[in-house]
């Protein structure tokens, strides 16, 4: 797809949603809570637990994949706390973004993004997180003498994901104008955003700094780093405010447990790490803010 056709179905994309928004006034293109959300939940967290809780991922998966992951949690959740507790699966990002923000969900597994915008807009609290922290690198091929830093990249191409990925965010978030950001060549897996900039297809690319020695291994390297993000925590489990502190203690409890392990074992095996630990608010705190320029979710 050429610059000015990703620029025509971006206008189109901004007119659907906006239609949607006027159409569903709990979307908002700069969020502002709905009548539900200032309701008395906050403060009577157990009111309205006889209909159960909500656990709920982002559509990263065909329904059938995720229900995998996520339903044999929901039933031990729901033995653990003796309250119902139901996966929610979300077909695309708009109804996973309408349903957030309206506080549809109670437990959460998503990005360190989603868990600060939640913190700070619908009171959730960061349970157990994924071991292992998160660095982002952008990278050029070596040769490339015009790319030197980020803001090179301004009105060039890189492969990457679609927003709202962290990575593509991360990035993003070092231009102060959102029109000099660069333009994305959308790509599925950080193989084949990798595959793509030695392929010459766009200028630059953006993964994981634990990825980098696994695509660009070697003593002669293919590739160089113009920019390393700054740490970041894991993706995470958040608690939302039907939920009591006693309540969230068990959770974390149970899902840290031998038998929690079991629960999660497909998780687990799917992001390919050994365990979950403990989350705090302090190191989501503010990570919502790599939300402000997208349709889904305004800061």
């Amino acid at each position: 797809m050429n610059r000015a056709s990703q620029i025509f179905f971006a206008g189109l994309l901004i007119f659907l949603f906006m239609s949607k928004a006027v159409a569903d006034d709990t979307i908002k293109a700069s969020y502002r809570p709905s009548e539900a959300a200032k309701s008395s939940v906050a403060s009577n967290p157990v009111e309205g637990l006889a209909k159960g809780l909500v656990l709920s991922a982002p559509p990263r998966g065909v329904a059938a994949k995720e229900k995998e992951i996520y339903e044999p949690i929901a039933e031990f959740l729901s033995k653990t706390i003796g309250k119902k507790v139901t996966f929610q699966y979300s077909d695309d990002w708009l109804t996973y973004s309408r349903n957030m923000i309206r506080g549809d969900y109670d437990l959460v597994f998503d990005g360190p993004h989603f868990n600060g915008w939640r913190e700070d807009k619908l009171g959730h609290v960061p349970l157990i997180k994924m071991k292992g922290d998160l660095v982002f690198v952008l990278i050029t091929k070596a040769e490339n003498q015009k790319i030197t830093q980020v803001k090179d990249l301004a009105g060039h191409s890189i492969c990457a994901h679609a927003p709202p990925n962290l990575a593509t965010l991360t990035l993003y978030s070092q231009f102060d104008n959102p029109a000099r950001q660069p333009w994305i060549i959308e790509t599925q897996g950080f193989d084949n955003a990798y595959k793509g900039l030695i392929d010459g297809k766009c200028e630059a690319t953006i993964f994981p700094l634990k990825n980098l020695a696994k695509f660009d291994a070697g003593e002669k390297k293919a590739t160089k780093i113009i920019y390393t993000s700054r740490t970041m925590p894991n993706q995470a489990l958040s608690a939302g405010p039907r939920i009591t502190l006693a309540m969230q203690a068990k959770i974390a409890q149970a899902l840290l447990s031998e038998e929690g392990k079991k629960a999660t074992v497909k998780m687990l095996e799917v992001y390919a790490i050994k365990e979950f630990v403990p989350a705090s608010k302090e190191e989501y705190a503010g990570l919502g803010r790599l939300l402000k320029d997208t349709l889904y979710f305004g800061y």
